[in-house]
């Protein structure tokens, strides 16, 4: 007999790890207008060290909110991540881009680009819709999506 499926709301969070928390609240606050909705410095917390599977863990953590999702950012003082050389490809194994959907791919890339974020190429148009791929101040790649025609990229619910 088949289990049941897991019941899922959708979408919580996507968590990143960043060498800076305030330079990555500029970029994603300032410039792309998240709100900053909580702020905390943990260390010696056996819970969290059980979670992370990680020892000795400190640091801060923020979390930011866009229209229907958020994004959990940690700055660790303990321990120390390795610092990665060069550009992670983005066909590597793992969480590759957070896609943002914008209404107006070119001004948001105009702006952005404005502000010395480096992107990959100038807006496409492909399949529906209208993407481009940059990177925030720390290397991870911000896909700006604009659905321009249904298709292939299924929209957003509207929003309660």
């Amino acid at each position: 007999m088949a289990e049941q499926a897991i019941s899922i709301n959708g979408i919580h969070h996507i968590g990143m790890s960043v060498p800076d928390l305030e330079r990555a609240r500029d970029f994603y606050v300032d410039l792309l207008g998240f709100e900053e909705v909580n702020r905390v410095e943990w260390g010696g917390a056996a819970e969290v060290d059980a979670i992370m599977r990680l020892r000795g863990t400190s640091g801060r953590m923020m979390i930011l909110r866009s229209a229907n999702a958020f994004i959990e950012m940690f700055e660790f003082a303990t321990p120390l991540p390795d610092r990665p050389e060069g550009e992670r490809g983005v066909n590597q194994y793992g969480f590759t881009h957070l896609c943002l959907d914008v209404d107006d791919t070119d001004a948001a890339y105009a702006r952005l680009l404005a502000a010395g974020m480096d992107f990959h190429c100038t807006p496409i148009g492909t399949a529906g819709v209208k993407a481009v791929y940059g990177r925030d101040p720390f290397g991870n790649v911000v896909e700006l999506q604009q659905i321009i025609a249904d298709g292939t990229m299924p929209r957003l619910p509207a929003l309660a």
